[in-house]
């Protein structure tokens, strides 16, 4: 049983993707351009299908699409059939449909817990000293706000409220992202066994 994971990873494991390799060197000189657009951009020329599969502003994947293409001298797009491909799979995909409001709930009661558990000191101590966080790091939902904080950018308490409606839409685009693929039988929270084996017999066909 494989449980979790962004949805890029989820597929990854299921339908098999060609990881392409790291360019380290290739990535540091994109890392050093910080106009996420341009870098969208340069990408839509170089390989306008990967370009046209994410958002301009997804910078994580933006980087690592160009640090692929200019480091292996092939497209991005030709490492794998893209993330919109939804072949046949030997098991059952099950997700949990949370309703929305109680979806918010549970990821406001996440980040009281994870700041009562010492998030803002570790943020502290990862940009402090000999630590050297990446571009990309830093930009990683939770952790770029708290840092914007301890720049003094926002107080304690907007910081905390950013976070919460970041990751509100970050949850909806993962959800968005599960919908698309139709192998994934959707159940309602607190389902139980008996839930879960029925949804996924093999005979039932893909909603």
């Amino acid at each position: 049983m494989l449980v979790g994971g962004t949805g890029l990873y989820f597929q990854a494991v299921v339908d098999g993707f060609t990881i392409p390799p790291q360019f380290d060197e290739v990535r540091r000189t994109l890392d050093a351009e910080p106009d996420t657009a341009a870098l969208h951009r340069r990408l839509t020329a170089l390989d306008p299908v990967a370009a046209a599969r994410m958002e301009p502003g997804n910078r994580r994947r933006v980087v690592r699409a160009l640090e692929v293409t200019l480091g292996s001298g092939r497209p991005f797009s030709s490492f794998g059939p893209g993330v919109a491909t939804f072949p046949p799979v030997p098991f059952p995909v099950v997700a949990v449909a949370w309703p929305r409001p109680e979806l918010d709930t549970r990821i406001a009661a996440r980040i009281d817990a994870q700041l009562a558990a010492g998030w803002i000191d570790e943020v502290r101590r990862l940009t402090s000293g000999a630590t050297v966080l990446s571009r990309t790091a830093r930009q990683a939902l939770g952790y770029k706000e708290l840092i914007d904080h301890l720049e003094g950018q926002r107080t304690l308490a907007e910081t905390v409220e950013l976070i919460r409606v970041r990751t509100r839409q970050f949850a909806r685009r993962q959800e968005r992202w599960f919908r698309r693929d139709p192998r994934v039988r959707w159940l309602a929270p607190g389902a139980g066994a008996d839930d879960v084996v029925a949804l996924a017999r093999p005979d039932r066909s893909p909603a």
